[in-house]
């Protein structure tokens, strides 16, 4: 018999989901959970699915969340399968979504089944919070539910987030916290004049640029136990009309901070705005806060996972906040403890994405252990 998180695996894969489109995925999911008696509840907005299933009202919560989105497939002729028909070749799973993230919902879901019929008088509440609009802009799907959760004054005490953060072999990778995503455009205002007679005029590159040398060289912050230091880049530079004869009359600087929990948003902001004092630069910034970092130090969940890994895959676990930003940065809000768990991220968004196959009872097994150790060892 087929291994059953495979075949769930496989069934979800095949629906076409390209963000923000859920595909029938989760109404499949809800079929499976709603027997086991969880309350189904879709959170929708503006066009994007979301799912919140619970089951129970008791502390402590228990909360699995991830997407059943995918990005775009890329040239169909390049697939050696079609992407929406999974095929299992050489032991590897393949099909968009195999990797990022739909065998991570499917191992949730199955750990959990195996769970309740284990242990059906668990100390706690389970749920399930699933949105199609991971992959896309991520403004209508974590963000409502976490919104509409805050609303009724719900916490979650304990999360886990599939997403793919294993890097040569399952477990070897997870993430306790990801950094925050601090951008601005800084507009440095001058006087636009002809190039022969700059005397009447100001060059806004010439006056900004000791000072963007100046923040280019600054040390943010000294990092932490999990996190690298805080960096500063420049993505973007414009100033002028393209004419050589002429000085601008105003620079135009993108920027981004990725920053650690060792500073906020708001120091970074006053620190930057002082350096350009200094430099008696006339400016604007707009900012744009992406995501704030979150961490989850060593404890339960930490512990619980760490041991899982060794028990079922026989390595020791690297807790690690390297990475870009997740639907984490939303739940982080919400939750005390949450980690990212899930297969290798080795070909996630790529042509013929896949998972290999003697992943699935091992992440399921993985998820199942730790719900046990937190549920009932502990509970």
């Amino acid at each position: 018999m087929s291994d059953p998180t495979l075949q769930l695996a496989r069934q979800i894969i095949s629906c076409h989901s390209v963000t923000p489109e859920d595909g029938g995925c989760m109404e499949i999911i809800a079929a499976r959970l709603e027997p086991l008696g969880f309350t189904i509840e879709f959170i929708n907005r503006n066009g994007v699915t979301n799912l919140w299933a619970r089951r129970g009202t008791a502390a402590p919560l228990f909360v699995f969340a991830g997407h059943t989105d995918v990005v775009p497939t890329g040239p169909l002729d390049q697939w050696t399968s079609p992407p929406f028909a999974p095929e299992i070749r050489d032991g590897m799973l393949y099909g968009r979504g195999a990797a990022d993230m739909k065998s991570s919902v499917a191992a949730s879901v199955t750990a959990v089944e195996a769970f309740l019929a284990a242990h059906p008088d668990f100390a706690g509440s389970l749920a399930f919070l699933l949105t199609s609009d991971e992959e896309g802009d991520a403004v209508d799907g974590t963000v409502a539910v976490v919104e509409a959760l805050k609303a009724r004054g719900e916490t979650l005490d304990f999360c886990i987030i599939g997403e793919p953060t294993s890097v040569s072999t399952l477990g070897d990778m997870i993430k306790n916290g990801r950094r925050g995503s601090l951008s601005g455009t800084l507009t440095v205002k001058g006087i636009q004049c002809h190039i022969a007679y700059p005397e009447k005029g100001r060059n806004p590159i010439h006056e900004a640029a000791p000072a963007l040398a100046e923040l280019a060289a600054t040390r943010w912050d000294e990092g932490n136990e999990y996190f690298p230091p805080t960096t500063w880049q420049i993505s973007n530079i414009h100033a002028g009309t393209g004419a050589t004869n002429v000085v601008p009359g105003s620079l135009e600087v993108k920027f981004n901070f990725r920053f650690s929990t060792a500073s906020t948003p708001e120091g970074l902001q006053q620190r930057l705005r002082a350096v350009l004092d200094q430099h008696k630069l006339d400016y604007n910034i707009q900012w744009t806060l992406g995501a704030r970092p979150f961490l989850t130090g060593r404890g339960p969940l930490a512990d619980a996972a760490t041991a899982a890994i060794r028990e079922v895959c026989g390595i020791e676990t690297e807790l690690s906040t390297t990475g870009g930003t997740s639907d984490g940065r939303f739940i982080a809000d919400i939750c005390k403890q949450m980690l990212e768990i899930g297969p290798v991220n080795a070909t996630s968004h790529k042509i013929d994405e896949c998972i290999a196959v003697d992943s699935f009872a091992k992440l399921s097994a993985i998820y199942g252990r730790i719900l046990a150790q937190l549920l009932v060892t502990s509970g």
